[in-house]
């Protein structure tokens, strides 16, 4: 009993071997259209918490300002309310005052919304280039597959991004206890501090951890956008097979395009050869090369080759030529560099016109037409 068996099953990566081969740059654009990029959303977090922090230190004192102003504004306001309505506040006043506060909050919030949005779209213009794509966005079932899922979850992606997370928790960690360590003496302090100087000692402590946290935590996402390059680029590898098979569908399968090549071939010469009957001479090597010329002074400026070959084509030409009664003239220099320099339809060069009227006188005073 003989079992067929595929060598390919035993492959490490599938049919068609291993991926050595560097993607394609149709691969990279396919991919680039399905929304897969080498793309770090450390660097994105990094840089935007990085921006937060420096925009919280510069607008710092004039938030609390503007927060104090509010609270002031609100606190007598609900007080002379309080008074007028005898301790019950009507909806229209609580929604006038809760609109209001709402107002300032956004406003005070404002250049962190800002900073956050130009910040995550400079962020990824600079890692992925500008070229929006909704196909992520396309709902997909395999991500429904539970199976995919467990899957996804015991992947070598997910260890990585597992040991990612605790390396940030421990950095976040080990900076949040340096800093605090080295601040302990101004947190005792506190107590014997107004709350407005404390409540700014501890706003100015938050910005300074913020800020030392995010400059950490860009080392590690300098460090994650290029594994994403490095990963991207392997995961982009292709099997030889897959670049044949690209190439194939690309300009079209080898054995297909040297048939069609062939046909063309044929039937320009089978073209050629119904025009053959039509030259006026035929300029051989003897044995290698045959050119078929035409002249016509009322109709051309110049003779016009309009067949060649050579071996066998060059034999099938004369065939032809002797079959139609057509001058057969041996000339081997002048027939070889009318074979290698004037193309079929083309007429002779200038620097060939004697040699070829020459051949033309001599074929006229062969036929009595000079």
């Amino acid at each position: 009993m003989i079992l067929e068996y595929n060598l390919q099953f035993f492959a490490k990566d599938g049919p068609g071997g291993e991926k050595t081969e560097p993607a394609t740059p149709k691969k990279l654009e396919d991919a680039r259209k399905d929304g897969k990029v080498a793309k770090s959303k450390e660097m994105n977090n990094a840089i935007t918490l990085l921006g937060l922090f420096v925009v919280l230190r510069v607008f710092l004192g004039n938030m609390g300002t503007q927060f104090l102003n509010l609270f002031e504004i609100i606190y007598n306001q609900l007080s002379d309310f309080s008074t007028l309505y005898n301790g019950a506040l009507p909806f229209a006043t609580i929604h006038q005052i809760f609109r209001m506060v709402l107002t300032d909050i956004l406003q005070m919030l404002l250049p962190f919304l800002v900073v956050s949005f130009l910040i995550a779209f400079v962020v990824d213009l600079v890692q992925v280039k500008w070229r929006p794509t909704a196909k992520p966005l396309q709902p997909k079932f395999s991500k429904m597959n539970p199976l995919n899922g467990i899957k996804r979850l015991f992947s070598s992606q997910s260890l990585i991004e597992l040991l990612k997370s605790l390396l940030k928790i421990g950095l976040i960690g080990f900076v949040v206890y340096s800093y605090v360590k080295s601040r302990a003496n101004n947190l005792f302090l506190l107590y014997d501090m107004p709350l407005f100087q404390a409540v700014g000692l501890v706003g100015s402590m938050v910005i300074d951890l913020g800020l030392r946290i995010s400059a950490f935590y860009l080392v590690i996402a300098f460090l994650d956008f290029a594994y994403q390059k490095w990963k991207f680029k392997d995961d982009m590898k292709m099997t030889k097979q897959e670049v044949k098979d690209e190439y194939k569908n690309q300009e079209g399968d080898p054995q297909i395009k040297s048939q069609q090549r062939a046909r063309m071939r044929e039937a320009s010469r089978r073209r050629m050869m119904q025009r053959l009957p039509e030259a006026d001479v035929v300029i051989t090597n003897p044995t290698h090369y045959a050119v078929a010329i035409k002249y016509d002074p009322e109709e051309m400026d110049a003779p016009y080759v309009i067949a060649k070959g050579a071996d066998y084509v060059a034999q099938k030409i004369k065939e032809v030529a002797r079959e139609n009664h057509i001058e057969i003239v041996e000339n081997k220099p002048l027939a070889r560099m009318l074979y290698a320099n004037v193309e079929i339809d083309q007429a002779v060069p200038p620097e060939l016109y004697q040699a070829v009227a020459e051949v033309l006188a001599f074929v006229y005073h062969l036929q009595g037409k000079i």
